[in-house]
Formats: C-alpha cells, structure tokens, sequence
C-alpha cells in the first residue's frame, strides 16, 4: 500500500521547514513519456520493451530515469517511438533537450553523462516543471500533485508533465524546475505559480524552496541561508566556493553576486507534526554564523 497521511493537510502545509532537501544523486535526467500505469518505483514498472531498457541503461549510467505523462486525461502519444528528455543541471549552464527514439541504442547516454547534447535530441531554450503524481509511491504526492500540475498546464500546456517519484515525500507536492534541477515542495496552487513565474524569469522563489539537486544537503542550507542574507535571487547568482567538515558543522564559502559569506550550518532533527505514515521525523540544518569575507574582483582580460 502506498503511504499518506491520514489528515486531509497532514505535514504538507508548508508549516515545515522544507530547505536543503533537494535530491542529491540527480545531476543527469532522462524523462520518458508513458501513459501507463507506474508501479512503486519506474524499474519494478511493466514498461514496453523500449522503455524498461532505456531505464535499465540510464540507472547503469547513474542517470536519473523518470517516467512522465501529461497532465489530465490519459491518452496515447500520436507519434511513433518514445518522446524522451533529457536534462544536465550540474555546473554554470545547464541545458535541456528533447526528441523522439526508435529504439534504447538512438540515445548516447555517454555523452549525456558528458554533458554532451545527444545527437537525437535538440535543444530547447524553455524550462520544462516536474509535478510528482506518484500515486503507488505516496498518495500525498497524487492527492495534491495532481490539481496543481493541471493549472500549471493551463498556462504552459507543452512545458509542464506529471511524473514518477522526484525524492521526498514528506514534502508533497513536489514541483522540479529542469533544467537547473531547483526543487519545491509543500506547494500549493499560488505557490507553483509563482516559482515557475520566478524560474522562468530566471530567479528563485525562496517560498518553499528545496533546494538544487545534485549539491549536498549541508551545502544547499549554506546557499539557502546566505540567500535570505543577501537578498540574491538570480538562479546562478549563489554558489559554493569551497566547503570543509568542522566536526558535527560544515563550514561553506558561498559567494553572492560579487560578496563571499563564510557559512557555517549544522544538522538540527524535528518531529513531524502530523505524526501519519508520511515521516516521523524531519533532519533540517540550522544557521551557526554568516559572516561576511570580501568582495570578489573580476577583472576583465585585455585583448592581445
């Protein structure tokens, strides 16, 4: 049986602290279309053959496979093969792409582990929103998921999809913005709207903001805080520069624009307030200090 909580709000009320909980292993996607039933996790799905071997290769890879479908009404894809995309969030300049496969060898998962463009897939220059509808994982996630990815989808027809388990349950409803990989939890209606108004301006929303994925869970409560302290919203405008373990702490300089913050942050558990089948517990981090160091200086190189 799928878990859920037992109270019509249950912990997805936004009440919870929901920062520094991105997906970490989740650098690399392949989402593919199918419009069939999902099982418990996308490798125990009755998937056509195509699919299941897509899956199997991407999971070899470490790419991360998520199955999708569009919003509402269940109904088969027109064209022929498996409609595929594919996303790389790690780094400066993320990027996303698209296209339709024949067969499992039509997608070089070597070169998107490269963070190279497949050849069967084209570049896109808009954003793709992520609704996890995961019924069979967490009933939350279909409950409240699924009203959510419709109104999204009554602004963005061709850019928002349903999908399998994004990680995080407990933050039901999940939004993932590709391609930087930003993810957003407890959301609601309102909520979605404006983080995906604010990502496609190319902005965070701090609202209910997850996080990025593919960056350590200490690290993204480092850019979270420095964030809140300077006010900077631009997707790329935060980063980690460096980072070290000071026992139970973790030390991080972040910059900010052109500022660098020290940011020190340690692990901090609370009770789950619903106390239903969703967590018992929630692991969140604290703010030790912030300091301010420097400002950066970038210097423009002379042409030879």
């Amino acid at each position: 049986m799928p878990r859920g909580c037992d109270h019509p709000d249950g912990c997805h009320t936004g009440a919870l602290p929901v920062f520094a909980s991105a997906t970490v292993g989740a650098r690399t996607w392949l989402l593919m279309e199918y419009t069939g039933p999902w099982a418990d996790r996308v490798e125990n799905t009755a998937l056509p053959d195509t699919i299941a071997k897509l899956v199997r290769r991407a999971l070899e890879h470490g790419v991360r496979p998520q199955l999708i479908r569009r919003p509402g009404r269940r109904t088969r894809p027109a064209h022929q093969g498996v409609r595929v995309i594919v996303a790389h969030s790690s780094g400066p300049e993320p990027w996303l792409a698209s296209g339709i496969v024949a067969g499992p060898d039509d997608l070089d998962m070597d070169a998107l582990m490269a963070g190279v463009v497949p050849e069967s897939c084209i570049l896109e220059d808009e954003p793709v929103f992520l609704v996890c509808t995961h019924a069979k994982r967490n009933a939350c996630c279909a409950r409240i998921g699924r009203p959510i990815a419709r109104s999204l989808a009554e602004i963005w027809p061709d850019r928002v999809w349903e999908t399998s388990h994004v990680g995080g349950d407990l933050y039901a409803a999940n939004l993932v913005c590709l391609p930087h990989g930003l993810y957003y939890g407890s959301m609601s209606q309102a909520a979605a709207l404006a983080a995906a108004n604010a990502y496609r301006s190319g902005e965070v929303c701090l609202d209910r903001y997850r996080g990025r994925a593919g960056i350590p869970e200490p690290l993204q409560a480092a850019e979270h805080f420095a964030r809140i302290h300077s006010g900077e919203l631009s997707v790329g405008g935060v980063a980690v520069e460096s980072s070290r373990l000071a026992g139970n702490a973790t030390e991080a300089i972040v910059r900010c624009g052109d500022v660098l913050f020290q940011v020190v942050v340690e692990p901090a558990v609370l009770q789950a307030p619903c106390g239903t089948a969703c967590a018992e517990t929630i692991t969140t981090y604290r703010l030790v200090s912030l300091d301010a160091l420097a400002r950066v200086r970038y210097v423009t190189p002379v042409p030879a």
